[in-house]
């Protein structure tokens, strides 16, 4: 009589390659192709092309104003090896920003498309829908959506100093696992400039429907919003302490204090 595998019940709560079984001193041959397949994806995610009027169709629809721009990296074999240039724009797409005719918002959302496509297209256009209540009811005012294509987290602070904007959020596809080829990440950054480094910055990550929610995700970006404008920054001092205020208050029926 055989004895139940410990490791079966844990396996179905996660994606997490654990109790894979063997076939003598290798993995069963399953598990050898789905690792490939997973592979693969990744590999799709990363390469697969960034619809950009897609993408500004489905944020007009939600009545939010939209600029297309391109970093300095023409094409995506160069973005990959030069992450460099995915860091600052192109001379035409700096010239449309500064022709933009407002400046000041609270808030520029950057959509981008970083290492994953996939997760721009599925998840950018659900996560502004469920953040725009918390704008909405704490009066922030959001320049237009910049969505950017080739585009890496600190494209973000040359938008946001060229629109004076006091903030920027980058929604960008993350740089794909085996298990997760559509993480979406949003990177928020106080008094963007050009220089300002990762550890002026937030994140929160693995942003999709088998991760962090739209609506949890939303209401952890409101909260940083309102605690950066409360002291002035973000990153390394400004730590995250939004999951106190879960436990005692409904994430949507709170908004943090603008």
């Amino acid at each position: 009589m055989s004895l139940p595998d410990p490791w079966t019940h844990l396996a179905a709560l996660t994606p997490a390659r654990i109790a894979l079984g063997r076939a003598g001193p290798a993995l069963p041959t399953r598990e050898v192709l789905a690792l490939s397949l997973a592979h693969a994806q990744a590999r799709d995610a990363v390469h697969a092309p960034f619809d950009v009027d897609a993408m500004a169709a489905s944020l007009e629809a939600l009545g939010q104003p939209t600029l297309q721009v391109t970093s300095a990296a023409p094409d995506r074999a160069t973005y990959l090896r030069r992450p460099d240039l995915g860091r600052r724009l192109s001379a035409e797409s700096r010239e449309a920003l500064e022709a933009w005719p407002s400046r000041g918002a609270d808030l520029v959302i950057v959509v981008a498309d970083g290492l994953s496509s996939a997760a721009v297209h599925a998840h950018a256009a659900p996560l502004v829908a469920a953040l725009a209540p918390y704008v909405a009811r704490a009066g922030w005012r959001l320049g237009p959506v910049v969505v950017a294509s080739q585009g890496r987290v600190a494209l973000g602070d040359e938008i946001g100093q060229v629109l004076e904007a006091a903030m920027v959020a980058v929604l960008v596809g993350e740089r794909p696992g085996l298990s997760s080829p559509d993480s979406l990440g949003a990177y928020l950054t106080h008094g963007p400039r050009v220089g300002r480094t990762d550890a002026e910055r937030n994140c929160i990550s693995n942003i999709r429907p088998a991760g962090l929610s739209y609506e949890e995700a939303a209401f952890k970006l409101a909260w940083h919003v309102a605690e950066a404008r409360r002291l002035g920054l973000t990153g390394v001092g400004l730590k995250d302490e939004s999951d106190l205020i879960a436990l005692i208050e409904e994430p949507l029926g709170r908004l943090p204090p603008a």
